[in-house]
């Protein structure tokens, strides 16, 4: 055959194939998934098939989010487990009905309904709630549970680990779950289990990515929730990983960059839901399904008020095919009459997140968003600036917390009335791709803790006006729209 000829054939093959493609994407993309996702993933296969296809199978793919939800759905029966007879609302709860129906939302999302928990306090210091931590495992009998999103066994963590290897050789039952592709880029990983082992804790890895071993996960999913049980009896959950506050890099250390968290000592029946969160995972990765000490029942409950607050534990993740974080947050934002604060370190909102926080200030609910001058990472510090001027227009407040700090702190407060703190940015990665776990509180002193908190923060930080944004470069302006575009990519 002449060679023409089969070049000519094989030409409009491979043209007959890309349309193929294209049309096919056109048709499954968009399936269960939100239209700023769906545009940004078509545009990259119909403009850039050879790595748009490919990443999209890696990626993009809803097969292994599946997989996951079906991990869930069996989990879920963990996830309640003793909680079946309890009310929605504590009854001592003095509640408005609006904010009920928001607590019922989240319990119909995820199984777990609100009852009352006591705060110990919430810590600001990076150092004093490591150490916090250790002294909980010091005093633990029967097991502790720690599953923190980065570890690392380093100088500043290191009395964290020796309290586990104390905890586990006087036959307290220890286990340890840490994100494979979160904690793997830090020095002292590939030793980090052998550690954990010889000192005779049980450990499994979230998520792991390990194809040679039949272990190939979503390499873009992350399990990014940080929380300890210790016996049942106390807990501890917020921003913070288990790290030096300089996450080991010499430049951050040079430079005077570190991370600002807050983690929140609770007691109560609320530490049998962050038990069964752990005990979720722990199914997930383990196979091995742990007993959950039954929550308290309502007559042994205290009224809210003082240290004790109405809580209620919001866990996320892609097992959960309804983004319980998203919903519960912008519904609460839908209640805010007065007040609205929000500290993320990394802000970049869905549709519907932009429009509760944008209708808010419109409405006359004072609005104020807390964020680090420069975030840590450059794509996200682009991508979530795109949303600023937008914002602005609305009549959000930004506050800009200086660099070189990270404000790593997640929480937002509602009309001074009810508060949200634990590991969940307001971004899509948070919504869709990672497993979270966010506490909203309310009725009690945790409340008041985190008012102070963000008082801090703006005493500390720099208000952005529309009138100095306008002024930043062209490049920056274009870089932020790009980045605005890769963040939909879900």
């Amino acid at each position: 055959m002449d060679f023409s000829v089969v070049a000519s054939v094989a030409s409009v093959t491979l043209i007959v194939i890309e349309y193929l493609v294209k049309i096919v994407a056109i048709g499954v993309v968009p399936e269960n998934r939100r239209p700023s996702s769906s545009s940004a993933w078509l545009l990259l296969i119909l403009f850039v098939p050879v790595v748009g296809i490919p990443a999209f199978l890696m990626l993009g793919s809803p097969y292994i989010n599946q997989r996951r939800a079906r991990i869930q759905a069996e989990a879920n029966e963990l996830m309640h487990e003793g909680a079946d007879e309890l009310p929605d609302v504590p009854p001592s709860l003095q509640a408005t009905r609006e904010f009920v129906s928001v607590a019922q939302l989240g319990r119909a999302l995820t199984e777990l309904p609100m009852v009352t928990g006591d705060s110990h306090g919430v810590i600001s210091d990076y150092e004093a709630s490591i150490s916090r931590m250790a002294e909980l495992v010091d005093e633990s009998r029967e097991y502790v549970h720690a599953e923190i999103y980065i570890m690392a066994w380093d100088d500043t963590t290191d009395v964290f680990f020796r309290a586990l290897e104390r905890a586990a050789g006087r036959g307290v039952e220890v286990r340890v779950l840490f994100d494979h592709i979160g904690s793997r880029k830090y020095p002292g990983f590939h030793r980090l289990g052998k550690r954990l082992s010889d000192a005779g804790i049980e450990w499994h890895l979230m998520l792991p990515f390990i194809p040679w071993r039949g272990k190939a996960r979503r390499v873009d999913l992350r399990n990014h929730r940080k929380l300890l049980v210790v016996d049942g009896r106390r807990a501890m959950m917020g921003s913070q990983n288990m790290i030096d506050s300089t996450y080991l890099k010499p430049k951050n250390a040079r430079i005077g960059r570190r991370w600002h968290d807050i983690m929140v000592e609770l007691s109560g029946p609320i530490v049998a839901g962050l038990e069964a969160v752990f005990s979720t995972d722990w199914y997930s990765e383990s196979g091995e399904a742990l007993g959950i000490r039954p929550y308290e029942r309502e007559g042994n409950e205290p009224e809210v008020g003082g240290a004790t607050s109405a809580m209620q534990l919001i866990p996320s993740g892609p097992g959960f095919t309804t983004e319980p974080n998203l919903k519960v947050f912008t519904s609460l934002m839908y209640l805010a009459q007065t007040r609205l604060a929000i500290v993320s370190p990394y802000f970049v909102p869905d549709e519907s997140l932009l429009a509760a926080v944008s209708t808010a200030a419109r409405r006359g609910v004072h609005v104020e968003l807390y964020v680090s001058e420069q975030a840590d990472q450059y794509m996200v510090d682009r991508a979530q600036s795109s949303y600023y001027r937008s914002l602005l227009e609305a009549g959000v407040r930004i506050f800009l917390f200086p660099k070189p700090a990270v404000l790593h702190t997640k929480c937002f407060i509602v009309d001074d009335t009810y508060a949200v703190m634990g590991s969940s940015n307001m971004d899509m990665r948070s919504f869709g791709l990672n497993y979270e776990i966010s506490l909203l509180a309310t009725g009690g002193d945790l409340v008041d803790d985190i008012i102070e908190v963000v008082a801090d923060y703006r005493s500390a930080s720099h208000e952005l006006t529309l009138q100095e944004w306008e002024k930043r470069p062209l490049g920056r302006r274009y870089m932020e729209s790009a980045m605005r575009l890769t963040s939909a990519l879900q």
